[in-house]
């Protein structure tokens, strides 16, 4: 039987055979009987040590890991950041997998040097996702990102893997056994992959927004430049057709042209891009509708708030909200019971709010506090303010509190503290310095499709109540789908360290009457409130004064809870909670909630303006 041919070299007995090499070339060399029709024209094995070699595998094993967090990015602002994650990790280990099998299994069949191709697709991808982005409309949140990664991510992964593979090929594994040898690199590579996704998608992400380089074209472009780098060949000149696309039409490219071909194509569906800017937690912009009179902010597939902009404000002292929801949450400051039943209110008296945002934002009344999560664009802290509250805002993205305050006229005169929710309630309760130290706390947060669980569960809802009086009055605002398990969820959570709650919608509940001919939805998508307490004492809520008011319309109709949800529509008695750390049952309902937000969204706003980000 004839010897066992191996594609490694011996220790120290280096053949024609078993080969290293620098890079890949563009075409191979001549095969003969003795070689497999992939081989290439390499260098001898001493050209480069065991270290460099594996030093290669790995730089491109970390560009491919890397651009999984690109990828993402990219879809959020079109598609949110839950649909795109949906199918993300499958596709990536079926990449890696295919790496390896059509490595193993194909090798005899593919040219190694298509592997030169990679820099080119890489420099590809962006106008790639330009043109799939202008169909997301019909191709809906779960298969628009499905089919986008599966035609940019997936190949760029594979190739990533398979160049890798290609590489490590010619290291000397000889000292180790058969098995080792045949599984141990695709396994090495796959856990390096996963490891490396982790750590460079932390550091993506808390520096996204920081310098043109971290933007996402600017992400998408290093990294081809680095492969480009890597894997330098003759093929890199189909790149320059790419290349030109990003930078003159590429409205996605955070450039002054094109922003200016953004705006142009908005100005044809009578919006106009006012701002924007990426950031931690999305792509903010702001925008204005020429046709109906009114300015939102979005954040990725969201919108974090809206007012009109009519020309004149007929009196008003705040501007008016677009969506009521802001206003029902300033309608903690009309909460009494009927030990202590609060007066009309009274502007002089009101003082010292502290307000926290996307973590908590806190106010004081009368030497009462209150706190606030959510931003926005600042609806209900603007008018906490009007009421002359000292205001302490406390906000995650420093993007969001400033494009409130210079596009939403959010007042200047409040004292401002960029941090996370979550870290500002637990070091509160650890040092105690906010014990027991405000009357009202809003809690209101969401972004792409569904609420941070963390800010849901029992420990910072008890860290929450830490923070209120005794008699304090906290209004949290759950935005998603009432129907299904995760806002029974949420209910049952707040409701086991709050005795007493009542619970508003912002609108009427969804018909089920079929006289109409229409079939009833099975989603309701809306914003809850709930008002809760410390006691189990009953509260009421005094009617709205014109003070209360402020002048503005939408509070005239929607600052006094109306529609009121009924104590047992979540069930009776306790229930499951969610705790920290495990918060695995929420996030999985949350998937179902963010696909009906999205269908949602793209009511609100045509397809064109999300898309044209």
């Amino acid at each position: 039987m004839a010897p066992k041919r191996s594609g490694r070299a011996s220790a120290g007995k280096p053949n024609k055979a078993a080969t290293s090499t620098t890079s890949i070339p563009s075409a191979p060399a001549p095969t003969t009987e003795h070689q497999s029709s992939s081989s290439v024209t390499v260098q001898p094995v001493g050209s480069q040590t065991t270290a460099q070699l594996l030093m290669k595998a790995l730089e491109l094993i970390v560009l491919g890991a890397a651009y999984s967090t690109v990828s993402q990015l990219c879809l959020s602002p079109v598609y949110g950041s839950i649909p795109p994650s949906l199918h993300h990790s499958r596709i990536t280990m079926a990449a890696v997998f295919a790496a390896w099998l059509a490595k193993s299994a194909m090798g005899a069949y593919i040219r190694n040097d298509i592997v030169n191709l990679l820099p080119v697709f890489a420099f590809m991808i962006p106008p790639i996702q330009f043109f799939l982005f202008q169909h997301s409309e019909e191709m809906g949140p779960i298969y628009g990102p499905l089919v986008t990664e599966l035609v940019t991510y997936f190949p760029l992964a594979a190739l990533s893997m398979y160049a890798a593979a290609v590489v490590i090929e010619n290291v000397d594994l000889s000292r180790f056994d058969d098995r080792v040898q045949n599984s141990g690199p695709a396994v090495a590579t796959y856990f390096v992959f996963t490891a490396t996704e982790k750590l460079t998608d932390s550091y993506i992400r808390q520096n996204v927004g920081s310098g043109l380089i971290f933007t996402r074209a600017g992400l998408q472009f290093v990294a081809a430049t680095f492969y480009a780098l890597l894997l330098p060949s003759r093929a890199i000149v189909f790149a320059v057709l790419p290349i030109l696309h990003s930078a003159s039409v590429n409205i996605h490219v955070p450039l002054d042209h094109t922003t200016s071909v953004l705006n142009d194509t908005l100005h044809t569906h009578n919006y106009s891009l006012v701002a924007r800017q990426e950031s931690l937690t999305g792509y903010v912009s702001v925008l204005d509708n020429l046709q109906d009179n009114f300015r939102v902010m979005r954040c990725d597939h969201s919108l974090l708030g809206g007012e009109w902009t009519p020309p004149t404000t007929y009196g008003r002292q705040v501007k008016e909200p677009i969506y009521s929801v802001f206003t029902l949450l300033e309608a903690v400051r009309l909460v009494e019971t009927e030990s202590g039943k609060k007066q009309p209110v009274n502007l002089e008296n009101e003082t010292n709010a502290l307000v926290m945002y996307v973590a908590i934002q806190m106010i004081t009344i009368d030497n009462a506090k209150s706190a606030i999560s959510g931003l926005g664009i600042g609806t209900t802290p603007a008018a906490l303010i009007a009421h002359g509250i000292s205001t302490t805002i406390i906000e995650i993205d420093p993007v969001v509190h400033s494009f409130a305050t210079q596009y939403f006229a959010l007042p200047t005169n409040h004292t401002s503290i960029i941090e996370d929710a979550t870290s500002f309630v637990d070091r509160a309760r650890l040092d105690g310095s906010e014990h027991h130290s405000y009357d009202y706390i809003i809690h209101d947060v969401f972004t792409s499709g569904a609420e941070p669980a963390s800010l849901f569960t029992q420990e910072f809802i008890q860290g929450v109540s830490d923070l209120l009086k005794p008699e304090g009055v906290v209004a949290i605002n759950y935005a998603g789908d009432l129907a299904l398990p995760s806002a029974r969820l949420v209910v049952n959570t707040i409701k086991s360290v709050f005795p007493s709650c009542r619970l508003f919608r912002e609108e009427n509940e969804p018909s089920t009457d079929l006289s109409s001919g229409e079939q009833p939805s099975s989603q309701d998508f809306t914003n809850m409130v709930l008002f809760c307490r410390k006691t189990t004492e009953p509260f009421s809520f005094r009617a709205a004064a014109e003070a209360d008011c402020l002048g503005s319309q939408a509070r005239r109709s929607h600052l006094q809870p109306k529609h009121e949800i009924a104590a047992d529509f979540f069930g009776d008695g306790p229930g499951k909670v969610l705790r920290r750390g495990k918060t695995e049952a929420l996030q999985r309902w949350q998937r179902e909630s963010a696909v009906g937000h999205w269908r949602i969204m793209r009511k609100v706003l045509p397809a064109v303006v999300w898309e044209s980000w």
